[in-house]
């Protein structure tokens, strides 16, 4: 799994954040010099540790209008609705899927989260996060032409 701290016009955003294990140090100094003011959750199942970012940092929270029944945060999630522009100048975008997963277009990095609709987009690199967590925008045009992958018994 993986999560993302973004500076982004005097913003300082943590994507689908997920605590470090209490023994790496190193990951709470750098998280702790980040003071993330802003927390964004992009699926229902990434609610993980939101509670304890906005909690320590203050941060502002914000996520889907939709959490499974075991797994609510604490905090009141600002819900996210497509082509919202957030903390940063993060824009949402729409996945095509009724909001299950919210892509990000990260501007000032020119970084995309998502899918074919947005290569219209100026975007340079992907984050994904499942897998390598950086492609090129080459490789993203590639990954569209290829076949859908049809081995969902076997996942």
């Amino acid at each position: 799994m993986t999560s993302f701290a973004v500076r982004s016009r005097g913003a300082r955003v943590l994507l689908d954040p997920l605590a470090p294990p209490p023994s790496a140090r190193e990951a709470w100094e750098r998280l702790e010099a980040f003071a993330a003011d802003t927390v964004v959750i992009l699926k229902p199942d990434h609610v993980r540790d939101v509670d304890l970012f906005v909690r320590w940092y203050g941060a502002r929270a914000l996520g889907p209008f939709l959490f499974w029944r075991d797994d609510i945060p604490k905090p009141q999630l600002e819900g996210v609705r497509t082509g919202d522009e957030l903390p940063g100048g993060l824009v949402a975008l729409d996945d095509g899927r009724g909001m299950m997963e919210t892509p990000l277009y990260l501007p000032e990095q020119r970084v995309l989260p998502a899918l074919r609709e947005l290569l219209e987009l100026p975007f340079e690199h992907v984050i994904v996060s499942h897998g390598e967590p950086v492609h090129e925008r080459p490789a993203f045009e590639e990954a569209l032409e290829r076949e859908p992958w049809s081995d969902w018994a076997g996942a």
